[in-house]
Order: structure tokens, then sequence, then C-alpha cells
């Protein structure tokens, strides 16, 4: 049997499909179609309103499944319509790759070996940015994607841009997404993450054109503004509603017994030091830095040498169900202390009321801080003298 034929099986076996979206590839698109068939007999292509002859192009297909549309609509749009499609065809797996020649149809052996070994997971094809002919925005924007890709889920992967992925098909195609240009393939795989897919790599090889015959549609500033944008709301949610949320769905009994009982009571940090943790993480976790609370805590409670662990639980004081009334006990507090009247009427406001405000907040959200991580860090004291006496 022939290695080909061999991974058409593999993909068989999985229920797995090949997805390619296109936009005016009209001199790519039929060799890559042609090498995907090699190896795979299910293909999907998306043609994602082209205005050169990639439709008449992939009309001479009698053997793959054509979604075709007259607007351009983006590529994440492209992709979920394929994604759609495949659902809608009973397929469990579908693996994407770009129609302009820089993926290898000879990887996609790679991906059925991965996915038949470990079921469920989503795959990204890694790629070599260290070899010649790499464009310097690519590499540039491969490094920032996955800098950004490990704050926002903790998982440190190799390749959060390249487009030859596998995926699981009904867990990707039955979600809402914000996004459907090129930003989507980082949303849906951080989303992924959240969502508990697993996510892993393997490598795959690329081949980026010479500079005058490379057809690229990405809008450098463009674009990249809308991944920037996109990179700062999923930074902001991951810090103020996925990890507290994570945290305390993961919260059992016997976690909870083992932090009292190794971070507390057996530590080997100093009551002072143990009480200090406590009030600092409470004192960042209600000052108003919203969506920086978290990084800024680790990072300073690094450089101050304190309990990490101790200053991230205390600083979650701030999850979304509290964060209401941290606002109110703040505000409230900036009335008191700058000896002001209660002016938050809903029914009239203006920009003087809206500065007015702002300012008892920023203020007493400050005293508050201070106020909570005093008494925290005395009551954390008095209990730790109590409870660590033997």
């Amino acid at each position: 049997m022939s290695d080909s034929q061999a991974c058409k099986n593999k993909l068989h076996n999985v229920k797995c499909c090949v997805i390619i979206p296109t936009y005016n590839n009209c001199n790519t698109v039929e060799k890559v179609v042609r090498s995907v068939q090699q190896f795979a007999d299910n293909v999907i292509v998306v043609n994602d309103g082209s205005t050169d002859t990639t439709l008449e192009i992939l009309q001479r297909f009698n053997n793959i499944t054509l979604v075709s549309y007259l607007k351009n609509k983006g590529k994440g749009y492209a992709l979920r319509q394929g994604f759609k499609k495949a659902d809608e065809m009973g397929f469990e797996y579908a693996i994407t790759l770009d129609s302009d020649g820089q993926h290898f149809a000879e990887d996609i052996p790679t991906f059925a070996e991965k996915i038949e070994k470990e079921p469920g997971k989503l795959i990204v094809g890694a790629r070599n940015m260290s070899q010649d002919g790499v464009p310097g925005k690519s590499s540039f924007g491969h490094k920032f994607s996955n800098f950004w890709y490990r704050i926002e889920t903790g998982i440190n992967l190799p390749d959060t841009q390249s487009g030859f992925r596998l995926y699981p098909v009904k867990p990707i195609a039955q979600k809402q997404y914000f996004t459907r240009k090129f930003e989507f393939e980082i949303e849906v795989l951080v989303r992924a993450a959240w969502w508990g897919i697993p996510v892993t790599a393997v490598p795959i090889k690329v081949f980026y054109a010479p500079r005058k015959e490379r057809v690229s549609h990405f809008r450098p500033f463009r674009d990249f503004a809308r991944i920037s944008v996109l990179n700062t709301v999923l930074v902001f949610l991951t810090i103020v509603y996925i990890k507290p949320f994570s945290f305390f769905r993961h919260l059992t009994r016997e976690k909870i017994k083992h932090f009292f009982k190794n971070e507390l009571i057996k530590s080997n940090d100093s009551n002072f030091k143990l009480a200090l943790s406590f009030a600092f993480g409470v004192f960042m976790g209600i000052i108003p830095i919203w969506g920086y609370q978290l990084i800024l805590a680790i990072f300073l409670a690094w450089i101050f040498k304190l309990n990490k662990l101790i200053v991230i639980t205390a600083a979650n004081i701030s999850i979304p169900p509290m964060i209401p009334v941290i606002l109110y006990l703040s505000y409230i507090t900036g009335v008191y202390v700058t000896r002001s009247h209660l002016t938050l009427d809903f029914s009239s406001i203006s920009f003087a009321s809206i500065k007015h405000n702002l300012q008892c907040y920023i203020i007493g959200s400050l005293v508050f801080a201070l106020l909570m991580a005093i008494f925290i860090g005395s009551v954390s004291y008095v209990l730790m003298r109590i409870f660590r006496k033997n």
C-alpha cells in the first residue's frame, strides 16, 4: 500500500476532511487542490468571493465539495463556512491549509498519524521560522503572537500563526466568534484552549515564494491593528474572567487542605511575610488597574520576594461577582475621604459628574485597598500565630 493511500485510509477512519479557503489565488489553487487530493479523498474548498478566475478553476473539479459566495468576507469567515459544511457532512476532524502554495500536502500524513494516536486534540503545524526566505513581518508576527498566546492560555505553542492545522469539527463549528478575518485563527486557537480542547503541534515544512511572486492578502497595518485589538480583549478576558473562574472551578477540598498545609502551616516563610503576601495580594486586587492587576501583582511579588501563590490567591478578591461590590465600596470610601456628596445619579450623567465621580472612585479605591490590605494582613498574621505555634 502506498503512503498516500495509507494516509487516505487513516483520514477516513478518523472521519477527517481537508478545508482549503481561497481568495484570488488563481495561479496556485489548482496545484494545491490536486496535491491535497493525493493524500485525502474528502476536500472542501471555500471560495471567499474571488474576483479572478479562481471560481472557474474550482468548477472544473467534480470530486471536491465547493462552498462559494459572491462577496469577499475574510479568511476567518471562509474557515467558519468550511467548518459548518464539514459538520453537516458528518466529519469529526478537519485539516485546514492555505491555497497560496506555502504549505506542503506531503505533511498531511503527519497530522493523520498524530490524531490517530491522540484523538480530540487541535493540532497546529509548526513552521521553521529560522529558515531562509521567511519575511521579516512574518517572523516578528510569529514571536508576537506566540508571546500573547502564552499569556492568554498558559500554553507554550511553537507557532500560533500557522494556517496548517487540524481541528476537532463539532466543538469548533458550533460556537460563536467575534472575528472573521485573519485574526480569527488567533481567536479560535485561544478560545479552544479556554474550552478545554488540548492544543499541540507537529513540525511542518513551509515555502515562501520570492517577494515578486508572492501573493498575500494580509494588510500589515490594518490587519496587525485588528490582531492587536483582539489580543488586548483576550488578555483582558483572561485576567478578569477566565483565570479567576478557572481558579475557583478547579478548587477542591483536597486542594484547599494542600494549600493550607503546605503553603501556610509548613511554609518556610515567616508569619509576617505570609501575612504581608495576603495583604499585598488584596491591595493589588482592588486598586483601579483592571486587566493588569494579576500580571503586575506577580511581577511585584517576585521583586519583593513575597509568596507568589498567596499573592495570586488574595488578588482573586476581584473575581467578577465581587467587582460591583468593590466598585461601590471604593466609590463610597472616596466620597467620605474627599468629603463629597453622593452625586452618582444615572438619570442625569454629564462630563462634569463623570469626572467628579471618577476622581472619587480612584481616590477611594486606593484608600479602600489600603484599609482592606491592613485588615486582611492583620487577621492573617494573628491566624498564622495561632495555627503555626507548633
